[in-house]
């Protein structure tokens, strides 16, 4: 705290409750401690009271995530860790003048039968909002801006809803340093390690069971890329993970099996292309190529969408600022 104008606020919690107030405050008192560390306030708790010194500005907005936080026991006696983080962050980015605010509290849901999963901050916002208005959306950004949990969720609606017959997962069989060869089992298992994020999305919205049965039925049908040449996708939920690793003829292939009624979300990010070095990402192209197509939605994330460890966002911005540094 640099600035020596420095203040005490207090701040009661009410309706007071001591189930919501134990949640809010977190085990081992971690979520004031994280409040406190990310703004360079103190915090003083006893009960329902609390009083945070620093500097003015910070005293601010440590006391506006305070009271969103204690509003988000109200809907949930539990606060997971990944709101907590969403909330605090949020009003770091209002207190460093950075974008909209993470909105705990939006009011973009999808309901799913195991969770209902909310948009967090004007980007994942206007993400569903053009998976639901477009056939066809791109969805651009780091690792853990939640593109491939909130494409899940729609696909899962979509499914439950009779809007769709099928959901299909594509993703690249492109490694990140590592080779297909290596791991056991036939190509479709192969490719399986690759869809991990999209089968544990799956898993925590339907169930393992109600999942394996969709499965063996063809509801959920796993796609290697090179399978589906010379296919017609109708009354599909189709989505491609890890799209910076299809090539151009690939990109291309994908986009044309689009059938009847069908949707497709594309997700990757342009950062970690594993492809060989002389080969131009499909995805890079595609985004060129359709760049005047009204009809397309294009979300792009940065890296304070990032819903993961807050430190993530930080190895995000560090690695960019020195490839910026090195161009």
């Amino acid at each position: 705290m640099h600035n020596k104008e420095s203040t005490l606020r207090n701040i009661s919690l009410e309706p007071s409750n001591a189930s919501r107030i134990a949640a809010f405050v977190g085990e081992l008192n971690g979520n004031l401690k994280l409040v406190e560390k990310t703004f360079e306030v103190k915090i003083f708790h006893k009960g329902d009271e609390l009083k945070i010194q620093g500097n003015t500005k910070n005293v601010k907005h440590a006391s506006d995530a305070i009271l969103d936080l204690y509003n988000l026991t109200n809907k949930s006696i539990e606060l997971s860790k990944e709101a907590v983080h969403l909330c605090v962050q949020s009003h770091l980015n209002l207190s460093i003048g950075q974008a909209t605010p993470i909105d705990a509290f939006s009011n973009v849901e999808i309901k799913t039968p195991r969770k209902s999963i909310r948009a967090r901050g004007k980007n994942q916002q206007e993400y569903i909002k053009k998976i639901y208005s477009k056939e066809l959306v791109f969805g651009i950004g780091p690792a853990g801006t939640g593109k491939t949990f909130l494409a899940v969720a729609a696909a899962v609606d979509a499914l439950l809803n009779e809007r769709v017959k099928k959901v299909v997962l594509i993703r690249p069989a492109v490694e990140a340093g590592e080779k297909l060869g290596f791991l056991p089992g036939d190509l479709s298992q192969k490719v399986d390690p690759y869809l991990r994020p999209l089968y544990d999305a799956l898993y925590e919205m339907l169930g393992i069971e109600r999942v394996n049965k969709f499965i063996e039925k063809e509801i959920i049908e796993v796609a290697p890329l090179a399978y589906l040449r010379g296919r017609t996708l109708n009354n599909c939920f189709i989505i491609m993970d890890e799209s910076q690793n299809t090539t151009k003829d690939q990109m291309k292939m994908v986009l044309t099996r689009m059938g009847y009624g069908s949707k497709a979300v594309i997700n990757g990010d342009l950062t970690q292309v594993d492809l060989p070095k002389n080969v131009f990402s499909g995805l890079r192209h595609v985004l060129e190529v359709m760049s005047d197509v009204k009809e397309i939605g294009i979300t792009q994330f940065e890296s304070n969408d990032v819903v993961r460890h807050p430190l993530v966002r930080k190895i995000i911005d560090a690695y960019q600022k020195f490839e910026e540094r090195i161009k």
